[in-house]
């Protein structure tokens, strides 16, 4: 019984240690594509961030505060307890977890194209995220003492970024499936929640919410379209198994001359 458990944690091993190698000879090959679809998503990010600079001098847009004030009006106790829920679920109980799963999951099956796809999505976003919010530097809003506050910058929304990353990214893995429409729906109003419980929170302008947003989807669709267009075909099912049947049989081999035993 325990030499199955070690045989998969080897077999395991074996196919992430052959993602990672599928994954970075595609991204060695196509790194100049995938810094202009980069920089084709944070360009107008920063853009965008500028224009409301320019349009008011607090660096917001019309929209921003009245929606905001107007989600404030809900609250109740239980709309709080509700939004913090979702708030969480957005990030840290919810979208890191389930896209650390999803990605193991992909390895664990050698579903390698899917693989990549997802990892650069997931990994991209964030850096996307991480570079927006360097560059401009947008404070919280002020406009009533928040129950979970934050102290970074708040453009685009870290949240709004990663939920709909994730759920653009398992619509497209299950597109071909009979669940595309039911996971859209519940991607949807995911996505929604989080980006509301963001703002009713008081912690995002909805205008971080939509750049989060639209960032977001563009980058996931831009990568899912670079892997299917431009990624080769994967390693077979067997490979890393092989592989590492083959580095075990060459030890074996070697600890046999050594001792003056026949191997096998």
């Amino acid at each position: 019984m325990s030499g199955k458990p070690a045989e998969s944690a080897k077999q395991i091993a074996a196919a992430t240690g052959a993602e990672v190698r599928y994954g970075l000879s595609f991204v060695s090959h196509e790194a100049w594509r995938i810094l202009i679809a980069f920089l084709a998503i944070v360009l107008p990010l920063l853009a965008f961030a500028a224009l409301a600079e320019e349009l008011r001098e607090d660096g917001v847009f019309f929209f921003d505060e009245p929606v905001m004030l107007a989600l404030h009006k809900l609250a109740t106790p239980g709309v709080d307890a509700f939004f913090v829920l979702m708030s969480k679920l957005g990030y840290t109980w919810g979208v890191v977890p389930v896209d650390v799963a999803i990605a193991g999951f992909l390895v664990w099956r050698r579903r390698y194209r899917d693989g990549l796809f997802f990892t650069l999505a997931v990994v991209g976003s964030l850096l996307v995220n991480l570079m927006a919010k360097g560059h401009f530097s947008r404070v919280r809003p002020e406009l009533w003492l928040s129950i979970a506050p934050e102290t970074s910058y708040s453009f685009p929304s870290g949240h709004a970024m990663g939920s709909m990353t994730l759920g653009v990214a398992v619509v497209l893995l299950a597109w071909h499936t009979r669940w595309r429409w039911w996971l859209l729906a519940a991607s949807g109003l995911f996505v929604l929640l989080v980006g509301m419980s963001r703002s009713y929170l008081g912690v995002h302008y909805p205008s971080d919410i939509l750049a989060g947003w639209s960032a977001a989807a563009a980058w996931v669709l831009a990568m899912h379209w670079l892997v299917a267009a431009r990624a080769p075909p994967p390693p077979s099912p067997a490979a890393a198994p092989a592989a590492h049947d083959a580095i075990e049989d060459s030890e074996t081999a070697h600890k046999a001359v050594a001792t003056g035993r026949k191997p096998g």
